[in-house]
């Protein structure tokens, strides 16, 4: 006899019923907008003084794809990235957490006529905009400091938004899977942590050993800064579909994860 629970992995039943939940967390988050704003890009602007100005002192210039630029500019391309994956990331695992398993927040919306698959959509697309609204503000500093005046940084922005939804879509699967914050603690030491310093946020990626380099060129970050950093150079990335099209596959195959995942921890 078949049953008649419908499968996890159905596809999504998405409407736009997401757009409350997402105006719902932007109203909450604008109370709070200064402070979170100053925590987020606070990190980043570290990383960029200690080892932009510091580091790059020492340094000098580095060179990328032929071309020598002072190092500040190679950090800022590719710190900017990682501010919008740790954005993305810290927004669809604590915040979503807490309003998923610690406030019950969700169990309180889908009291309404909204699906659990619209919930997910909205937290989210929540996180990529808050990694939006981060990296437009350490762009904004990074403008004040001189360090790139490229017109081509306008298209950064989508970028970068694409980045946010795949690096939420990820988290959101251990999202799912979480008994307690402690767990979030694995993501970032054994996964976000690694892919820093093997993604050429701060150095080249050449300078990796050939088979490190050839699994770097999969990693989401890596193909989020092979996109962002030749704007920041005013140049054109030198292979744009292809960043583009494994950005999207992360972000589809790990959405529909995440989703099946929330779908499991409800209905138990």
């Amino acid at each position: 006899m078949k049953s008649s629970n419908p499968s996890i992995w159905r596809k999504p039943d998405l409407s736009l019923r997401w757009w409350p939940v997402f105006l719902r967390n932007l109203l909450v988050w604008r109370k709070l907008a200064i402070p979170s704003l100053v925590g987020n890009i606070a990190e980043p602007l570290m990383w960029l003084v200690a080892f932009g100005y510091g580091m790059g002192a020492l340094v000098g210039q580095v060179q990328v794809d032929g071309t020598k630029v002072p190092y500040i500019l190679f950090l800022a391309s590719g710190s900017i990235c990682m501010s919008a994956m740790n954005a993305a990331s810290f927004e669809a695992l604590y915040s979503a957490f807490s309003r998923m398993h610690v406030q019950k927040t969700w169990d309180g919306i889908m009291n309404a006529p909204v699906s659990l698959d619209s919930v997910v959509m909205a937290e989210m697309l929540w996180a990529a905009f808050k990694s939006l609204f981060t990296v437009t503000a350490i762009l904004g500093v990074m403008l004040a400091l001189g360090i790139s005046y490229s017109p081509k940084l306008l298209l950064a922005w989508p970028v970068l938004l694409g980045a946010g939804i795949t690096f939420s879509c990820i988290a959101l699967i251990f999202n799912a899977l979480a008994k307690g914050y402690d767990f979030f603690t694995y993501y970032f030491t054994l996964f976000l942590t690694p892919m820093m310093f093997l993604s050429g946020v701060f150095c080249p990626r050449d300078q990796l050993p050939v088979a490190v380099r050839h699994v770097s060129d999969w990693l989401p970050l890596t193909n989020a800064v092979e996109l962002v950093r030749p704007l920041f150079m005013d140049q054109w990335p030198a292979h744009p579909v292809r960043g583009l099209v494994v950005l999207a596959l992360y972000a589809v195959v790990s959405f529909w994860v995440a989703l099946a995942l929330t779908r499991k921890r409800f209905a138990a």
